[in-house]
C-alpha cells in the first residue's frame, strides 16, 4: 500500500504559498469586453462580497449586533454603488 504525499506540504512542482492582499482581487475577470474599468469593478465586487462574509461571520459568533453589521452592509453597498457610478462616469467621454 502506498501512501499518498501530504497535500499540505509543498512539492517543487508546486508554487510557493503567498499571502494575499485583501485589496488583491482574488480571481481573474474573464468578461467579454475587457477595460480597466471593469476590472476595477470586478475588484470592487470581490471586496464587497469579502468584506460582507467577515460582517456575517462577526454577527453570527455574537462579535456585532444584527443591527450594527446591517448598517455595516449597507454602507458597503453604498460605497459600492457610488464606485460603480464614478467608473461609468469616467467610462463616458
Amino acid at each position: 500500500m502506498t501512501s499518498s504525499p501530504d497535500p499540505f506540504t509543498p512539492t517543487d512542482d508546486d508554487e510557493p504559498l503567498a499571502i494575499r492582499s485583501p485589496l488583491e482581487g482574488h480571481s481573474s475577470y474573464r468578461g467579454q469586453d475587457w477595460r480597466p474599468e471593469r476590472l476595477l469593478l470586478h475588484q470592487n465586487l470581490e471586496s464587497f462580497a469579502e468584506r460582507v462574509g467577515l460582517i456575517v461571520a462577526m454577527q453570527g459568533s455574537g462579535k456585532i449586533s444584527q443591527d450594527r453589521a446591517f448598517a455595516a452592509i449597507r454602507r458597503l453597498w453604498k460605497d459600492l454603488r457610488n464606485s460603480r457610478d464614478a467608473i461609468q462616469n469616467a467610462e463616458q467621454p
